[in-house]
């Protein structure tokens, strides 16, 4: 389990900002499922989707996630990762390949996520992406382990990648460093077929 516990450049726990805030939000917590949960909750709802927000800023490390209180899926998991790794909650990552429609017509990317091991329960998959509800999209993910309720329920063509990764993928870290901007990332997402 040690690996996924591990800090590095984009998962900076040892950052003063991330440990203020996940001590904060572990106060009166009794669990590993209760500290998860509360992490969990505030990444959801109070860090943007940069894609929701149309965000002309993308950030990639866990810090610059909470500095800018922004993230594309991706980076909202590094950010979850480095507050749970913190309380020593082994978190890793995990990878959907969807339709990205909402963006670009026709175009499929990978989609970012967490799986969390829980003592009680242990691997559990967590999407901190951010809540929306519109005319074209209903998301409603949730924390109630052990019923995992992600963001997205697979549609044709679309599918899990079945490894929980010990660090973000190279793919995705690349996408974020290299495209700054909105426009540049929803023509250049990251894809499962690149890896």
């Amino acid at each position: 389990m040690t690996e996924f516990l591990e800090e590095s450049s984009i998962i900076d726990f040892s950052n003063k900002k991330i440990q203020d805030l996940a001590t904060n939000l572990a106060n009166n917590c009794k669990t590993d499922i209760q500290i998860a949960r509360s992490c969990f909750l505030y990444v959801r709802d109070h860090i943007n989707h940069s894609g929701d927000y149309k965000d002309n800023i993308t950030t990639c490390k866990a810090s610059d996630v909470l500095k800018y209180k922004t993230g594309w899926c991706y980076a909202k998991s590094h950010l979850l990762a480095a507050l749970l790794r913190f309380h020593s909650i082994p978190t890793g990552f995990s990878y959907q390949r969807l339709s990205c429609s909402e963006y670009k017509k026709d175009v499929y990317c990978l989609h970012g996520l967490n799986t969390i091991y829980l003592k009680k329960y242990g691997w559990y998959k967590a999407d901190a992406r951010g809540n929306k509800k519109d005319t074209n999209f209903n998301i409603n993910a949730q924390f109630n382990p052990p019923v995992e309720k992600l963001a997205f329920e697979l549609q044709k063509n679309e599918y899990d990648l079945q490894k929980i990764y010990k660090k973000p993928l190279e793919i995705v870290v690349k996408s974020l460093e290299k495209y700054t901007t909105y426009k540049e990332m929803i023509n250049n997402f990251p894809d499962s077929i690149n890896i």
